[in-house]
Protein backbone atom coordinates (compact mmCIF):
# COMPACT_ATOMS: atom_id res chain seq x y z
CA UNK A 1 0.00 0.00 0.00
CA UNK A 2 0.66 3.61 -0.41
CA UNK A 3 1.25 6.27 2.26
CA UNK A 4 1.22 6.09 5.61
CA UNK A 5 -1.91 3.80 7.50
CA UNK A 6 -5.12 5.73 8.09
CA UNK A 7 -4.45 5.10 11.85
CA UNK A 8 -1.07 6.77 11.79
CA UNK A 9 -2.31 9.79 9.24
CA UNK A 10 -5.01 10.10 12.08
CA UNK A 11 -2.80 10.34 14.83
CA UNK A 12 0.04 13.03 12.73
CA UNK A 13 -3.32 14.39 12.22
CA UNK A 14 -4.50 15.02 15.81
CA UNK A 15 -0.49 15.84 16.65
CA UNK A 16 -0.82 18.88 13.96
CA UNK A 17 -4.46 19.91 15.58
CA UNK A 18 -2.88 19.93 19.42
CA UNK A 19 0.37 21.99 18.46
CA UNK A 20 -1.33 24.44 16.55
CA UNK A 21 -4.10 24.69 19.89
CA UNK A 22 -1.31 24.94 21.83
CA UNK A 23 0.34 27.80 20.03
CA UNK A 24 -2.59 29.74 19.90
CA UNK A 25 -3.19 29.56 23.44
CA UNK A 26 0.32 30.59 24.45
CA UNK A 27 0.49 33.10 21.89
CA UNK A 28 -3.44 34.59 22.89
CA UNK A 29 -2.24 34.25 26.82
CA UNK A 30 1.31 36.49 25.85
CA UNK A 31 -0.88 38.73 24.26
CA UNK A 32 -3.10 39.32 27.49
CA UNK A 33 -0.54 39.83 29.22
CA UNK A 34 1.05 42.25 27.17
CA UNK A 35 -2.68 44.06 27.35
CA UNK A 36 -3.11 43.41 30.67
CA UNK A 37 0.46 45.32 31.58
CA UNK A 38 -0.14 48.04 29.27
CA UNK A 39 -3.57 48.91 30.45
CA UNK A 40 -2.15 48.78 34.01
CA UNK A 41 1.20 50.78 33.34
CA UNK A 42 -0.93 53.73 31.42
CA UNK A 43 -4.13 53.64 33.92
CA UNK A 44 -2.91 52.11 37.39
CA UNK A 45 -5.62 52.12 40.21
CA UNK A 46 -8.83 53.18 39.03
CA UNK A 47 -9.34 54.97 41.72
CA UNK A 48 -6.12 56.86 42.28
CA UNK A 49 -6.86 60.47 40.51
CA UNK A 50 -4.93 63.93 40.65
CA UNK A 51 -7.35 65.32 43.15
CA UNK A 52 -7.54 66.01 46.62
CA UNK A 53 -6.58 68.95 49.37
CA UNK A 54 -4.23 71.50 48.51
CA UNK A 55 -0.71 70.43 49.36
CA UNK A 56 -0.79 67.09 48.18
CA UNK A 57 2.18 65.81 46.69
CA UNK A 58 2.97 63.28 44.11
CA UNK A 59 6.05 61.27 43.34
CA UNK A 60 7.64 58.17 41.55
CA UNK A 61 7.94 55.44 44.19
CA UNK A 62 11.42 54.62 43.54
CA UNK A 63 10.48 50.38 45.03
CA UNK A 64 7.71 50.06 42.85
CA UNK A 65 8.68 52.45 39.87
CA UNK A 66 4.47 53.84 40.42
CA UNK A 67 3.24 57.28 40.86
CA UNK A 68 2.57 57.66 44.88
CA UNK A 69 1.17 60.44 46.60
CA UNK A 70 1.60 61.98 49.82
CA UNK A 71 -1.10 63.92 52.06
CA UNK A 72 0.07 66.53 53.90
CA UNK A 73 -2.12 66.14 57.11
CA UNK A 74 -0.95 61.91 57.13
CA UNK A 75 2.03 60.83 58.81
CA UNK A 76 5.81 61.93 58.05
CA UNK A 77 7.00 59.23 55.11
CA UNK A 78 3.45 57.73 54.25
CA UNK A 79 2.65 57.19 50.79
CA UNK A 80 -0.60 56.03 48.87
CA UNK A 81 0.36 53.63 45.71
CA UNK A 82 -1.84 53.40 42.54
CA UNK A 83 -0.46 55.90 40.38
CA UNK A 84 0.93 54.10 36.74
CA UNK A 85 4.48 53.17 36.03
CA UNK A 86 6.91 56.12 35.47
CA UNK A 87 10.62 56.51 35.04
CA UNK A 88 9.44 60.37 35.29
CA UNK A 89 6.46 62.53 36.22
CA UNK A 90 5.23 65.09 36.17
CA UNK A 91 1.20 66.86 36.62
CA UNK A 92 -0.18 70.03 37.09
CA UNK A 93 -4.18 70.38 37.27
CA UNK A 94 -5.74 67.54 35.13
CA UNK A 95 -3.13 66.97 32.98
CA UNK A 96 -0.02 64.42 34.13
CA UNK A 97 3.21 63.24 31.84
CA UNK A 98 4.45 60.10 32.13
CA UNK A 99 7.53 58.73 30.45
CA UNK A 100 7.80 55.17 30.44
CA UNK A 101 11.87 53.37 29.67
CA UNK A 102 10.94 50.33 26.90
CA UNK A 103 13.32 47.43 27.25
CA UNK A 104 15.30 46.68 24.31
CA UNK A 105 18.42 48.02 22.66
CA UNK A 106 18.93 50.83 21.10
CA UNK A 107 17.01 52.68 24.22
CA UNK A 108 13.24 53.37 23.35
CA UNK A 109 10.74 54.83 25.43
CA UNK A 110 7.03 56.52 26.05
CA UNK A 111 5.51 59.61 26.48
CA UNK A 112 2.15 59.23 28.31
CA UNK A 113 -0.31 62.11 28.69
CA UNK A 114 -2.82 61.34 31.07
CA UNK A 115 -5.86 62.81 32.54
CA UNK A 116 -6.83 63.65 35.82
CA UNK A 117 -8.44 60.13 36.94
CA UNK A 118 -4.53 59.08 35.50
CA UNK A 119 -6.17 57.66 31.91
CA UNK A 120 -4.05 57.25 28.92
CA UNK A 121 -5.33 60.02 26.46
CA UNK A 122 -1.97 59.71 24.38
CA UNK A 123 1.07 57.47 23.45
CA UNK A 124 4.27 59.05 21.91
CA UNK A 125 6.78 56.31 21.25
CA UNK A 126 10.30 58.07 22.16
CA UNK A 127 13.75 57.28 21.34
CA UNK A 128 16.24 57.82 24.16
CA UNK A 129 15.76 57.61 27.79
CA UNK A 130 13.76 59.39 29.71
CA UNK A 131 15.00 62.62 31.93
CA UNK A 132 13.41 65.19 32.05
CA UNK A 133 9.14 65.78 32.44
CA UNK A 134 7.65 69.18 32.54
CA UNK A 135 3.35 70.62 32.39
CA UNK A 136 2.58 74.16 32.33
CA UNK A 137 0.32 75.33 35.14
CA UNK A 138 -2.74 75.41 33.09
CA UNK A 139 -1.91 71.58 31.55
CA UNK A 140 -2.51 72.76 28.05
CA UNK A 141 1.59 72.74 26.99
CA UNK A 142 4.03 69.45 28.01
CA UNK A 143 7.50 69.05 27.26
CA UNK A 144 10.17 66.03 27.88
CA UNK A 145 14.07 65.44 27.75
CA UNK A 146 15.32 62.29 26.94
CA UNK A 147 18.87 61.39 26.72
CA UNK A 148 20.29 60.16 23.05
CA UNK A 149 23.43 58.76 24.39
CA UNK A 150 25.31 58.90 28.07
CA UNK A 151 23.56 58.97 30.98
CA UNK A 152 24.92 62.29 33.02
CA UNK A 153 25.34 65.91 32.53
CA UNK A 154 28.30 66.01 34.52
CA UNK A 155 30.00 64.86 31.42
CA UNK A 156 30.51 66.17 27.97
CA UNK A 157 29.37 62.54 26.17
CA UNK A 158 25.70 63.10 26.01
CA UNK A 159 22.62 64.29 23.28
CA UNK A 160 19.79 65.23 24.40
CA UNK A 161 16.30 65.39 22.38
CA UNK A 162 13.78 67.63 23.99
CA UNK A 163 9.92 67.90 22.35
CA UNK A 164 7.24 70.06 23.31
CA UNK A 165 3.21 69.28 22.59
CA UNK A 166 0.46 71.42 23.00
CA UNK A 167 -2.73 69.53 24.16
CA UNK A 168 -5.43 72.03 22.70
CA UNK A 169 -3.89 71.89 18.84
CA UNK A 170 -2.15 68.52 19.29
CA UNK A 171 0.90 70.21 17.54
CA UNK A 172 4.00 68.19 18.25
CA UNK A 173 7.72 69.54 18.34
CA UNK A 174 9.65 66.46 18.28
CA UNK A 175 13.12 68.00 18.52
CA UNK A 176 13.81 71.93 19.04
CA UNK A 177 17.03 71.30 18.25
CA UNK A 178 15.91 73.78 15.26
CA UNK A 179 14.85 76.76 16.93
CA UNK A 180 16.45 79.90 15.81
CA UNK A 181 18.30 80.75 18.21
CA UNK A 182 20.16 84.29 19.15
CA UNK A 183 23.41 84.02 21.28
CA UNK A 184 24.99 86.85 21.86
CA UNK A 185 23.15 89.16 20.22
CA UNK A 186 23.07 87.12 16.84
CA UNK A 187 21.83 84.19 15.33
CA UNK A 188 23.56 81.45 16.22
CA UNK A 189 24.31 77.94 14.69
CA UNK A 190 26.55 74.82 15.46
CA UNK A 191 26.09 71.41 15.24
CA UNK A 192 26.49 70.85 18.96
CA UNK A 193 23.62 72.26 20.48
CA UNK A 194 21.62 70.63 22.42
CA UNK A 195 18.43 71.29 24.80
CA UNK A 196 16.91 70.48 28.09
CA UNK A 197 14.18 71.33 30.56
CA UNK A 198 11.73 73.31 29.28
CA UNK A 199 10.13 75.35 32.08
CA UNK A 200 6.43 77.06 30.50
CA UNK A 201 5.13 80.38 32.24
CA UNK A 202 1.94 81.18 32.97
CA UNK A 203 0.78 82.65 29.29
CA UNK A 204 1.91 78.98 27.90
CA UNK A 205 3.51 80.78 25.42
CA UNK A 206 6.80 82.39 26.96
CA UNK A 207 9.74 79.26 27.92
CA UNK A 208 12.83 78.76 29.51
CA UNK A 209 15.22 76.18 28.77
CA UNK A 210 18.57 75.42 29.02
CA UNK A 211 21.07 75.05 25.90
CA UNK A 212 24.83 73.75 25.67
CA UNK A 213 27.13 74.72 22.87
CA UNK A 214 30.61 74.76 23.22
CA UNK A 215 31.07 73.18 26.88
CA UNK A 216 28.87 75.91 27.85
CA UNK A 217 25.58 76.51 28.94
CA UNK A 218 22.67 78.69 28.46
CA UNK A 219 19.70 79.92 30.11
CA UNK A 220 17.39 80.81 27.10
CA UNK A 221 13.73 82.50 27.15
CA UNK A 222 11.33 81.35 24.33
CA UNK A 223 8.71 82.33 22.53
CA UNK A 224 6.64 79.64 20.89
CA UNK A 225 4.04 82.09 18.81
CA UNK A 226 6.91 83.46 17.31
CA UNK A 227 8.98 80.39 17.38
CA UNK A 228 12.43 81.79 18.63
CA UNK A 229 14.87 81.44 21.38
CA UNK A 230 17.04 83.86 23.02
CA UNK A 231 20.12 83.81 25.25
CA UNK A 232 19.87 85.22 28.83
CA UNK A 233 22.84 84.31 31.14
CA UNK A 234 25.35 81.73 30.82
CA UNK A 235 25.82 78.65 33.61
CA UNK A 236 22.18 78.04 33.66
CA UNK A 237 20.69 74.22 33.85
CA UNK A 238 17.09 72.71 34.51
CA UNK A 239 15.22 76.19 35.33
CA UNK A 240 12.15 75.80 37.39
CA UNK A 241 10.32 78.88 36.64
CA UNK A 242 8.45 80.30 40.00
CA UNK A 243 4.77 80.31 40.53
CA UNK A 244 5.00 83.78 39.80
CA UNK A 245 6.72 83.98 36.85
CA UNK A 246 9.27 86.46 37.96
CA UNK A 247 11.96 83.56 39.73
CA UNK A 248 13.99 80.80 38.37
CA UNK A 249 15.46 77.71 40.41
CA UNK A 250 18.26 75.92 38.51
CA UNK A 251 21.22 74.01 39.13
CA UNK A 252 24.82 75.90 38.72
CA UNK A 253 27.93 74.54 37.80
CA UNK A 254 30.30 75.07 40.50
CA UNK A 255 32.82 72.59 40.28
CA UNK A 256 34.96 70.57 38.18
CA UNK A 257 34.50 67.30 39.78
CA UNK A 258 31.88 64.96 38.30
CA UNK A 259 30.71 63.71 41.29
CA UNK A 260 29.58 67.14 42.64
CA UNK A 261 29.55 69.46 40.00
CA UNK A 262 25.94 72.02 40.92
CA UNK A 263 25.18 73.86 43.27
CA UNK A 264 20.94 75.03 43.65
CA UNK A 265 20.80 78.43 42.89
CA UNK A 266 17.76 81.21 42.53
CA UNK A 267 18.02 83.72 39.47
CA UNK A 268 15.42 86.74 39.68
CA UNK A 269 14.27 87.63 36.22
CA UNK A 270 13.49 91.23 37.04
CA UNK A 271 17.33 91.87 37.94
CA UNK A 272 19.35 88.89 37.03
CA UNK A 273 20.86 88.67 40.38
CA UNK A 274 21.29 85.06 42.05
CA UNK A 275 21.67 83.38 45.13
CA UNK A 276 22.52 80.08 46.31
CA UNK A 277 19.60 78.17 48.85
CA UNK A 278 20.46 76.85 51.74
CA UNK A 279 21.16 72.64 50.06
CA UNK A 280 24.50 72.49 49.64
CA UNK A 281 24.87 68.99 48.38
CA UNK A 282 25.28 68.24 44.37
CA UNK A 283 21.78 68.25 43.13
CA UNK A 284 20.85 66.89 39.61
CA UNK A 285 17.41 67.69 39.34
CA UNK A 286 14.47 70.05 38.08
CA UNK A 287 13.53 71.50 41.00
CA UNK A 288 9.82 72.30 41.48
CA UNK A 289 8.19 75.06 43.32
CA UNK A 290 6.04 73.80 46.17
CA UNK A 291 4.91 77.55 46.49
CA UNK A 292 6.08 81.00 45.81
CA UNK A 293 8.78 80.41 48.87
CA UNK A 294 9.63 76.47 48.55
CA UNK A 295 11.47 74.23 46.76
CA UNK A 296 11.41 70.43 46.44
CA UNK A 297 14.07 68.23 44.49
CA UNK A 298 14.83 64.53 44.21
CA UNK A 299 18.33 63.59 45.42
CA UNK A 300 19.72 60.17 46.50
CA UNK A 301 16.00 58.43 46.19
CA UNK A 302 14.48 60.67 48.39
CA UNK A 303 12.40 64.28 47.95
CA UNK A 304 13.79 67.18 49.96
CA UNK A 305 12.30 70.91 49.84
CA UNK A 306 14.15 74.24 51.14
CA UNK A 307 13.48 77.94 51.12
CA UNK A 308 13.85 79.60 47.80
CA UNK A 309 15.46 82.65 49.55
CA UNK A 310 18.49 80.95 51.03
CA UNK A 311 17.40 80.78 54.38
CA UNK A 312 16.91 78.10 56.73
CA UNK A 313 17.66 74.30 55.60
CA UNK A 314 17.10 71.50 53.48
CA UNK A 315 14.16 69.15 54.84
CA UNK A 316 13.84 65.52 54.18
CA UNK A 317 9.80 65.21 52.84
CA UNK A 318 9.42 61.32 51.41
CA UNK A 319 12.42 58.72 51.21
CA UNK A 320 12.60 55.94 48.50
CA UNK A 321 11.12 59.10 45.99
CA UNK A 322 11.78 61.61 43.32
CA UNK A 323 9.77 63.30 40.54
CA UNK A 324 8.04 65.54 42.86
CA UNK A 325 5.04 67.25 41.47
CA UNK A 326 2.36 69.45 43.20
CA UNK A 327 -0.90 69.40 40.87
CA UNK A 328 -3.13 71.87 42.71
Amino acid sequence: MNGSPPRARLRALVLAVLLLVCGATVYTLRAAERTSARVEAAGGDPAFALDGPRGRLYVRDTATGRVARHDPASAPDSRVLGGPVCDRFHAVGGTALCLQRRPGVPPRSYALVLDRRLRELRRIALPGIPNRARVSASGRMLSWTMFATGDSYATSAFSTRTSILDLRTGYLVKNMEQIPLTLGGRRYHAPDVNYWGVSFARDDNRFYATVATKGRTHLIEGDLRTWSARALRENVECPSLSPDDTRIAFKKKVSDDPKAPWRLHVLDLRTLREHPVAERRSIDDQAVWTDDATLAYGHEDAVWTVPADGTGAPRLLLSGATSPALPR
